[in-house]
C-alpha cells in the first residue's frame, strides 16, 4: 500500500529552519498498526495523522517512530498550517480531538496556536537531580542559581532543566541509556534543557529537547515542551510576563532554528490555561509503502 505524507515544517524561525512532521490525511483508514508503520518509513520524529471527529473539527493521533503519544506540538502546527494553507480551514477558530480529549486551536493568518492545560509540577529527589546531571555531563555549579530540574506537565510531561548559559547548552553530552532510565522513572517524553541566553535578541529561553525514550535522539521544536518551560519561568523563576519566546534548533546539530510562542492564560496569579503557537512551511510530499 502506498501512502501519502506531506512534510511540513512547524514553527520556523523568519520562514527558515523548524521542526519537519510528517501529516497524513483520512487516516481513518488505516490501523493503528498502519500508522506506526507509516511513522517508522517517514522517519521524522512525529506523524499527525488526521480523521474525522464527532466532538471537534478533526480527530489527531501523533506516532513516534516507537510509540503513540497523546499530544505532539510541532505536527499540531504542521497539521493545521496545512490546512490553512490548503483552504480546509474557513474559521480562525477551530479545534482537534486528541486521546485524552479536545483542545482549542486559534488561527492568526498563517500561525497556529495551541491549547495546553495549566501545569502541574512534579519535583525530583537529590538523588534524582543528581542522576540528571549525570546524564547529561553536567555539574551543580551548570544549574541556573535557584533553579532546580522539575517535571512539568501541560498535557505531555517534560523535565524542565535551567542552565547557567548557551555553552553549557550547546555541550551537553546526552547519555540516551540514562535518559531514557530517568524518563520512564518519572513517565517523561524527554528532557528540556534551557539557558536565558538566546541565539536572537527579543527572546526569553534557547532551549534543546531530548526525548530517547520515543525514539527521538533530539528535536529542533517542542511545542509541548516550550509550554511547559513558559509555566516554569513564570511560576519557579518569576518571570511576570505573559507571553514567552522559546527558541529551539539554533544549538543543534546540524542546526535547524526554530522559534515557538506561548502565551500564558492567568487568572488570580495561577495559569490556567496556555497556547503555544508558530508558522508552518510546506516542505514536500513523500510516499511511503507499508
Amino acid at each position: 500500500m502506498k501512502v501519502e505524507v506531506q512534510i511540513v515544517n512547524a514553527f520556523v524561525d523568519e520562514n527558515v529552519g523548524g521542526n519537519p512532521a510528517g501529516v497524513v490525511l483520512n487516516a481513518h483508514q488505516y490501523t493503528r498498526g498502519e500508522k506506526q508503520r507509516i511513522t517508522a518509513a517517514v522517519g521524522l520524529s512525529e506523524t499527525a495523522f488526521v480523521s474525522p471527529s464527532s466532538i471537534a473539527n478533526f480527530k489527531l493521533e501523533f506516532f513516534t517512530p516507537t510509540r503513540q503519544i497523546a499530544h505532539c506540538g510541532h505536527a499540531t502546527i504542521a497539521t493545521f498550517g496545512y490546512l490553512r494553507q490548503t483552504g480546509a480551514l474557513p474559521n480562525d477558530q477551530t479545534s482537534k480531538e486528541t486521546i485524552d480529549g479536545r483542545r482549542e486551536i486559534l488561527m492568526e493568518d498563517d500561525y497556529a496556536y495551541m491549547e495546553q492545560l495549566a501545569p502541574r509540577y512534579t519535583e525530583l529527589s537529590q538523588e534524582h537531580r543528581l542522576c540528571v546531571l549525570d546524564s547529561l555531563g553536567l555539574k551543580p555549579s551548570d544549574l541556573l542559581a535557584d533553579a532546580q530540574p522539575c517535571v512539568v506537565n501541560t498535557g505531555n510531561s517534560f523535565l524542565v532543566i535551567a542552565l547557567r548559559n548557551s555553552d553549557i547548552i550547546k555541550f551537553v553530552n546526552p547519555n540516551k541509556k540514562f535518559i531514557s532510565v530517568i524518563s520512564e522513572k518519572y513517565d517523561l517524553i524527554g528532557y528540556y534543557a534551557f539557558s536565558p541566553e538566546t541565539v536572537k535578541e527579543g527572546r526569553d529561553a534557547g532551549a534543546r529537547m531530548f526525548a530517547p525514550r520515543y525514539g527521538i535522539n533530539e528535536e529542533s521544536a517542542t511545542g509541548m515542551a516550550a509550554g511547559p518551560l513558559a509555566c516554569y519561568l513564570y511560576d519557579k523563576l518569576k518571570n511576570e510576563k505573559r507571553e514567552f519566546l522559546i527558541e529551539q534548533g539554533h544549538l543543534m546539530f546540524p542546526g535547524s532554528p526554530s522559534v515557538i510562542t506561548v502565551r500564558l492564560r492567568v487568572k488570580d496569579g495561577s495559569i490556567s490555561s496556555l497556547m503555544a503557537g508558530g508558522k508552518a512551511a510546506v516542505s514536500k510530499v513523500r510516499y511511503v509503502e507499508i
